[in-house]
């Protein structure tokens, strides 16, 4: 099989599989390249309400296809960071579910995630210490806004992999599910995301992110919407509400 990223819409909710199995899912060149216009695309897709990133088979992602440093050791990093950074800018909420392997440039695109729920026997890594390759800034801020300096300095400077259970404690990913349950609790999480305000999620994504330009752009959002008198009414009536702002619908 040819290395790819592949895509499946279900009940609102986007599966993005990293495929590349003859390299534990690694990316390639083509394959960061790939991943922006695929997220733009959905991104204005209405149908989408959320979307998660996953690995084929037992594997998250090995990181970046080494052949891929040989052949453009300037333009790899590069486009990683293009990848990781229209990940984190996904209007949407997203979700990486985690088996096995998540290293190197695999753990760069789950810590653009908005959450990250793994199986345990999952291990990560952030491994450009084993290569003599400077991890870019915008990464290693996001890895220190995750799990702290500390944290981020231990997985930095020695490149050693961590096991679920370690992960959890120091934040770098949300739940860790018995081997067997991740797709069943993934559903049920994506589930809840589908169901609520795309307004609140929306705005709540670019605060965290550090925002503080878009107050009153959100303010007229909320005012015009009409989610929080359906939201209201909802409660009220004992039902499930029915928002109607979307991202797609805002532009």
């Amino acid at each position: 099989m040819e290395p790819q990223l592949s895509h499946q819409v279900t009940d609102s909710v986007v599966t993005v599989v990293i495929r590349h199995p003859a390299k534990r899912n690694a990316m390639t060149t083509a394959m960061w390249r790939a991943l922006p216009p695929l997220l733009d695309t959905l991104a204005r897709d209405p149908g989408v309400r959320a979307l998660v990133l996953t690995g084929e088979g037992g594997t998250f992602c090995a990181g970046a296809d080494i052949s891929t440093l040989r052949d453009a050791p300037e333009e790899a990093p590069a486009l990683a960071v293009a990848a990781e950074e229209a990940l984190a800018a996904f209007p949407k909420p997203t979700v990486a579910a985690v088996r096995g392997h998540c290293v190197g440039g695999g753990a760069q695109l789950a810590a653009a995630c908005d959450l990250r729920l793994a199986e345990e026997g999952a291990l990560f890594g952030v491994t450009p210490a084993r290569l003599g390759v400077v991890y870019p800034a915008s990464s290693t801020r996001r890895l220190v806004s995750l799990v702290g300096p500390a944290t981020a300095k231990y997985l930095l400077f020695t490149a050693e992999l961590i096991d679920a259970g370690r992960a959890l404690r120091t934040g770098l990913v949300d739940e860790v599910l018995p081997e067997g349950e991740l797709d069943k609790r993934v559903a049920e999480l994506t589930r809840a995301l589908v169901s609520r305000s795309q307004l609140t999620q929306a705005a709540a994504k670019e605060f965290a992110a550090g925002r503080t330009d878009r107050d009153a752009h959100w303010a007229a959002q909320a005012r015009g919407s009409g989610d929080v008198a359906e939201g209201v009414a909802a409660f009220l009536e004992r039902r499930q509400p029915r928002f109607t702002w979307s991202v797609s619908a805002s532009g």
